[in-house]
């Protein structure tokens, strides 16, 4: 298991936002493994685990799938919040960003 803080990750999503364009982005900014479990604890921190097979089934008990056009985001007091709708303007560039 690896933890890492909020900050660690605020940060590492800022300089991922900072190192592409402005545009639309077609990579996704975060890498997801398939074999890696991602939690965000009661404390508010993160943390990544490699998963196995032999439980798989447990797993997938009460899992839901995260419907497309969910975005994901940090509030200012550190919550982490997702929104399901719209979050792209008509011409591709993101609704909620710097006027």
């Amino acid at each position: 298991m690896r933890r890492f803080s909020m900050k660690t990750a605020v940060a590492a999503l800022a300089l991922t936002a900072l190192a592409t364009s402005a545009g639309a982005q077609t990579a996704a900014p975060w890498v997801l493994s398939p074999d890696m479990g991602y939690g965000y604890d009661k404390d508010g921190k993160m943390s990544s685990y490699k998963m196995g097979t032999n439980n798989a089934k447990e797993l997938f008990k009460g899992a839901k799938k995260v419907p497309k056009g969910t975005l994901f985001f940090l509030g200012d007091n550190g919550q982490l919040y997702m929104r399901t709708g719209p979050y792209l303007e008509g011409d591709g560039k993101f609704k909620f960003g710097p006027g």
